[in-house]
């Protein structure tokens, strides 16, 4: 039965189905990582010695390494994507064995459809499965956008021609809108047309602004809604992105100068949009609907629901216009990167770090944010969410910030966004309210403008000091004030961002 399978004599591993079989049988069970560093040795191994065999036996052995595949990069998909961080040696190894596995196995289910498209000879045997090998080859597309965006890397731009080859393949052979499961066991129904929304939506709206593990969220909950998603050949009311088939790069946002041509296709949330409100609602009644597929993986509904809405405000039509206007300025700032770092530097800290900051080159500022690029090998621990102290050279104070985008150009330097909280920051010290000692005094960074009388105090403070219940006396000059919570308003790996109501208190007794 297996005779002639290959176009001549081979004596490789895989030219045979029961000693490929046999391969799979001595992969190690227990060591997801070693598995798959095995399993996507074969698959390079299949794809350099694709020419020994027959175009219908290189799809049955990759269908094979692959499937076998599935548990192991589910299991690591779920320890990388884990709510506790992984250190930085665990991570990396395991960022390496699916960023390897995804890429050989893009480029083979890519190299078969490749072959079938330029009319090989065994092609028209293999026409019921174009749409199951096209939809995985996007499935591991999406998957390699996914790693690249995690570390905000240069995105490979052959991964943006090859879905463009596949979808118009796809579309030229009607098999766009064929349901097939994507993998046994893993109750995906899914077609090429909606796998191929879905990675350019979720990475138009999910990525470049978000923490790693939000990124796979956001990635998880617009596949969740690919049936709702448009695309069409021509622009309709709900058209938001566009991509050129015949010269692709990532989607790009839909103006009215964006010239009509018959290579492009237009994208648009379409029902999704309500039914991603419909989401956030069933989210803060504190339920992650099953449909949602996070794998083994289990978050809490409040963190789905934060990611929720985070894509509807991208998704809004129309995009709101930048309220201030960003100059560009070359100016270099003093960067202490942290809470703990930043209370180092103001007045209420020991200022024993003041002389090792980190400089950023400020490349354009507006009065709520800055752009600065850099090189990348010197900000490894700077995330979005990361808190940012910054003093430009010749000035007294630090004012702080949060990140909000990060990205990278072709010669790695790493672009970072942020916002600005504060221009100017003091150090106070926050006291127990029922203790008369100091020695549990927490530090604590005010952030209001200098005569504020708001009645509020906004407060960045050590991560987990912020409680509803708990009220503090804060010390700031000679005055002491009575601070009453109101609210959470950010909190991030290292700080709480708080609001608190502020009362003056009368110590002229305390003598």
């Amino acid at each position: 039965m297996l005779a002639g399978l290959f176009s001549k004599k081979s004596d490789h591993p895989l030219a045979n189905l029961k000693s490929a079989q046999q391969l799979l049988d001595d992969v190690p069970k227990a060591d997801a990582l070693k598995a798959l560093q095995e399993l996507a040795s074969w698959m390079e191994s299949l794809r350099d010695h694709a020419s020994e065999f027959r175009l219908d036996h290189h799809v049955a052995v990759l269908r094979m390494l692959d499937e076998a595949a599935q548990p192991h990069v589910r299991k690591l998909l779920r320890d990388y994507f884990a709510l506790q961080p992984l250190n930085k040696f665990q991570e990396n190894r395991i960022w390496v064995a699916l960023n390897e596995f995804f890429s050989f196995s893009e480029s083979a289910y890519f190299h078969v459809l490749s072959l079938c498209r330029k009319g090989d000879r065994n092609a028209t045997a293999l026409k019921p499965q174009f749409a199951l090998l096209a939809a995985r080859s996007i499935a591991a597309s999406s998957n390699r956008l996914k790693l690249a965006a995690v570390r905000y890397s240069l995105i490979d731009p052959t991964l943006w021609s090859h879905l463009a080859e596949i979808y118009s393949h796809a579309e030229a052979q009607n098999f766009l809108d064929e349901l097939v499961p994507l993998y046994a066991g893993t109750g995906i129904n899914t077609t090429v047309g909606r796998e191929f929304a879905s990675v350019m939506v979720w990475f138009s709206v999910g990525t470049g602004s978000l923490s790693p593990l939000h990124i796979h969220i956001a990635e998880r909950l617009v596949s969740s809604l690919s049936k709702h998603l448009a695309v069409g050949k021509q622009t309709s009311a709900g058209s938001q992105w566009v991509i050129n088939l015949l010269q692709p790069t990532p989607p790009m946002r839909l103006n009215t100068e964006t010239t009509i041509h018959p290579s492009l296709r237009f994208l648009g949330m379409g029902g999704a949009e309500d039914a991603l409100n419909a989401l956030v609602l069933t989210l803060e009644k504190g339920l992650v609907p099953q449909e949602i597929n996070f794998g083994s993986s289990v978050y809490e509904a409040e963190m789905v629901r934060e990611v929720a809405k985070q894509l509807v405000a991208r998704c809004v039509l129309p995009q709101p216009t930048r309220r201030n206007v960003r100059r560009k300025i070359k100016v270099n700032l003093h960067v202490a990167n942290g809470f703990a770092q930043l209370v180092e530097n103001t007045d209420v800290g020991l200022n024993f770090s003041g002389e090792s900051n980190d400089v950023w080159e400020v490349e354009d500022i507006s009065a709520t944010g800055f752009r600065s690029v850099t090189k990348a090998s010197t900000l490894e621990n700077v995330k979005i969410g990361s808190l940012i102290g910054s003093k430009p050279e010749n000035v007294g104070s630090w004012g702080v910030g949060i990140v909000r985008r990060l990205s990278r150009d072709e010669q790695n330097n790493l672009h970072v966004g942020v916002e600005v909280l504060a221009n100017q920051v003091a150090g106070v010290s926050l006291g127990a309210r029922d203790r008369a000692t100091t020695d549990e005094d927490s530090l604590a960074l005010y952030l209001n403008k200098p005569n504020d009388d708001s009645g509020e105090a906004w407060l960045l403070m050590k991560a987990g000091d912020y409680l509803a219940n708990r009220s503090f006396n804060m010390r700031m000059g000679d005055k002491t004030y009575l601070l009453l919570p109101l609210g959470l308003v950010e909190s991030g790996e290292d700080y709480d961002l708080a609001r608190y109501r502020k009362m003056e208190q009368d110590t002229s007794s305390e003598e």
